[in-house]
């Protein structure tokens, strides 16, 4: 059985992650080496993506780079319509023998990307961090100060709640046991 086999570069850019809109990356600069072997039945893609994801910051919202390396495989098979068997088999039609990779591209880089990201520690805009932690309280210490650190753990207090109980929740009151 032989194998045919071909290799593409391609590079994500600004202007890739614009066209695709998504939600998670909205800019970058990702090398994308692609291995295509040729077999019987299908094609099999191997990639290798390495580069900067620039993904907002959760704590502060300014603009971050995330350094993406990964490697992802996707088969591609002909059948009579387009469908997904699995995360990394695909079914085209036999009749139009093209499949477009910018999403699947796309998804390899925002999976490479864990779901928190925060700048490191001291790097976060020092102006969103401020008033972040004038409205943030953390857990009391032992000695029954308040940490207010850049930690990761933050509970938001809301200014506007009373210290007042809803009255809708006394009748509930009656149930506890002493």
């Amino acid at each position: 059985m032989q194998q045919d086999v071909q290799e593409y570069e391609y590079l994500l850019d600004n202007q890739f992650f614009t066209n695709i809109d998504g939600e998670d990356v909205r800019k970058g600069k990702i090398n994308v080496k692609l291995v295509i072997t040729k077999t019987k039945s299908s094609f099999n893609l191997a990639f290798n993506l390495k580069g900067i994801a620039i993904v907002p910051c959760d704590r502060c919202l300014d603009d971050m780079d995330y350094p993406i390396e990964t490697n992802a495989r996707l088969t591609v098979k002909f059948g009579k319509d387009f469908s997904e068997e699995s995360d990394d088999i695909v079914v085209i039609p036999e009749s139009e023998g093209v499949i477009n990779l910018a999403w699947f591209l796309y998804e390899f880089v925002a999976l490479a990307i864990p779901l928190k990201h925060v700048h490191a520690a001291g790097k976060c805009n020092k102006q969103m961090t401020s008033k972040l932690k004038k409205h943030t309280v953390k857990s009391t210490d032992d000695d029954g100060s308040f940490d207010m650190d850049d930690g990761d753990d933050i509970i938001l207090n809301d200014d506007d709640m009373d210290d007042n109980n809803d009255p809708r929740w006394d009748a509930l009151n009656d149930f506890k046991e002493d």
